[in-house]
């Protein structure tokens, strides 16, 4: 992983691939290169860092070439040095490949190599599959790269070219996205659509052991198995505006900004209002069995996995319906019992998330139901789950989720109201959550002018190491979404638990020196919290509280507070973390750090 790009037309490549490059810089990587078809050779160059500092290497030489391809790699296997990176050459230079995903067979099919005479220079998995196209090619890329791929185990999105054959690109993906964008005479390909979207809206989604033969004129799709594809290309759901940062300094800030409109977006047309519920087109004619199941089972990680927390809180609440929370990346190695009346929920913002994919297809394979959250139109959970719904968030940029964190809650909450409207949720109930979720995005602006406070706040935070998150209820998930969110951006340690928790271990870390940040809204828990409180102040802890409008009781207590409109109980976590992820926001900003391209982090997780 992380990004792929290739172009064939009658244009130069270089220029279009360094800008989809830099198109998918926001998906992280440490290093890039690019290599362009110049017969009878291959030109190539690449690096370690930033994109800008391959474009600085290779500015004096502006090769002239047609056909090429790119890469920004997240080293899996081997250091991110230069030659780690991508794109891998065969031993006569003649065969590159860039690739995304993991070959797990690497090391057996590399001593098969070397036995013949293959020498490898880099200690990645994909340098083999360069060196595994050569020895199977006699003139034909796209049989080469078939019979190497079906002796390959793991994930791959792979490019190829050839040399000798300069007016193609061979694409085959397994597990990892790729897409063919069409354009007049000329043919795009990446594994996200925002490095396409410039150049053309039209677009065909490869799916798992596919094969394409791409040229500028023709698009030719088979499946390694050598049978015959015929997909019709599709329409990006975004523009190129969407991918702009639109007068912000970074994507995330933009992004939070964004919430309003996003939350709108995700109820757009899906309020009932009259009927006091929620319609959600993807779920129609599965509504019996989803409320039939013994249980719903809803897996998902990091941000997606603290929504899932709340999305329990709220199918249990409303529905009655056991719910468990679970990992992706543990959920199949433990042999869960799943059976035919479960029903899984996998939510991903990208929809290409490694372990959430792996958790789906476990629990499809054991008779479940299987549902998707996503985000992205096309993607790899959105096609393999039997039904689901989209969050309609727009794309996400920035690394540290925020917008589609939101949307997924009020996706969830839109979930479990319907489910709740068909079980045992009253008319009036179900009025009142309605009314709520149309206020949202009002509610939100209010918060989201309140950004000198936080501002005030980062400045102060911004000199320490450590910080402790705390919630209860239906906040114990936003303060380990908080947490997780000053931790990726900012590299401050923190942590989030549930507030009754502390005194079970954690309030051994409080001094004078530790920020204490509490979500402490008025809801049925809010005398506990202040108790909560007040242990922390006993041992000298900094704390900052973010309250209900108005609060008087903890702005004695607390040394800090951020007020957030008040609203029913259960979408409090709409408006508690807004002002937490401005807090990791501006702290990063106060330390200097590159807010959207976290250190060692990628926007997709598409390798386990």
């Amino acid at each position: 992983m992380c990004g792929i790009v290739g172009y064939i037309g009658k244009r130069n490549a270089l220029p279009i691939l360094i800008n989809g490059l830099k198109r998918l810089e926001y998906r992280g990587y440490d290093s890039s290169g690019i290599a362009v078809l110049q017969p009878p050779d291959i030109w190539m160059r690449k690096r370690q860092g930033k994109i800008s500092q391959l474009e600085l290497e290779i500015e004096a030489e502006n090769p002239a070439g047609t056909t090429g391809i790119g890469h920004t790699r997240w080293a899996t296997h081997g250091a991110p040095t230069r030659e780690n990176a991508h794109p891998h050459f065969s031993c006569g230079n003649k065969i590159a490949i860039v690739h995304n995903g993991i070959i797990e067979n690497y090391s057996m099919l590399k001593d098969e190599l070397m036995a013949e005479g293959h020498l490898f220079i880099s200690q990645t998995d994909t340098e083999v599959l360069a060196h595994l196209i050569e020895y199977y090619y006699t003139g034909d890329l796209a049989a080469a790269v078939r019979t190497a791929l079906n002796r390959v185990e793991g994930t791959f999105g792979i490019l190829a070219v050839a040399a000798e054959e300069p007016d193609c690109i061979v694409a085959a993906r397994r597990g990892s996205p790729l897409l063919i964008g069409i354009g007049d005479d000329e043919t795009f390909m990446a594994s996200d659509g925002s490095a396409l979207v410039e150049h053309t809206r039209k677009v065909i989604y490869m799916e798992d052991d596919e094969m394409a033969v791409l040229g500028a004129e023709n698009v030719t799709i088979r499946t390694l198995q050598d049978a015959h594809v015929h997909r019709p290309a599709e329409e990006l759901p975004f523009r190129t505006s969407d991918i702009r940062k639109g007068g912000y300094p970074h994507f995330m800030l933009k992004e939070i900004f964004e919430q309003p409109d996003t939350m709108v977006d995700s109820m757009r047309g899906r309020l009932l209002i009259e009927e006091a519920t929620a319609k959600l087109g993807g779920l129609e004619g599965f509504w019996d069995a989803i409320r039939g199941s013994s249980r719903l089972i809803i897996t998902a990680c990091g941000t997606s996995w603290h929504a899932a927390l709340i999305g329990e809180y709220l199918i249990e609440n409303f529905a009655k319906i056991p719910v468990e929370v679970e990992y992706a990346s543990e959920f199949r190695y433990r042999d869960p019992i799943i059976s035919s009346k479960d029903t899984i929920l996998a939510i991903s913002q990208s929809g290409e998330t490694a372990d959430t994919l792996a958790a789906v297809r476990e629990a499809k394979r054991k008779g479940a139901l299987a549902l998707g959250l996503c985000n992205v139109v096309g993607s790899t959970i959105a096609r393999e789950t039997d039904a689901g719904v989209y969050l309609h968030a727009g794309p996400e940029i920035g690394v540290a989720s925020t917008k589609a964190f939101t949307s997924q809650v009020i996706v969830l909450t839109l979930i479990a109201l319907a489910l709740g409207r068909m079980k045992q949720l009253s008319a009036e109930e179900g009025a009142r959550i309605v009314n709520a979720l149309g206020s949202l995005p009002d509610l939100t602006r209010k918060v989201l002018a309140n950004v000198d406070v936080v501002k005030a706040l980062a400045k102060k935070m911004a000199v320490h190491n450590h910080a402790l998150y705390l919630g209860r209820g239906f906040n114990y998930p936003v303060a380990l979404e908080g947490a997780l969110k000053m931790k990726e951006i900012s590299y401050i340690h923190a942590e989030g638990y549930p507030a009754a928790e502390m005194k079970h271990g954690p309030i051994a870390l409080i001094d004078r020196k530790m920020p204490v940040v509490l979500v402490a809204v008025r809801d049925p828990v809010y005398e506990k919290v202040l108790s909560n409180i007040e242990e922390v102040k006993a041992r000298e802890g900094w704390v900052i509280a973010v309250v209900s409008e108005g609060d008087t009781m903890v702005k004695h207590l607390a040394d800090e507070i951020i007020e957030v409109p008040a609203i029913t109980q259960c979408l409090t976590p709409l408006l508690t973390v807004i002002p937490l992820q401005l807090l990791a926001y501006y702290t990063a900003v106060e330390k200097g750090c590159n807010v959207d391209q976290p250190r060692n982090l990628a926007k997709s997780v598409t390798v386990e």
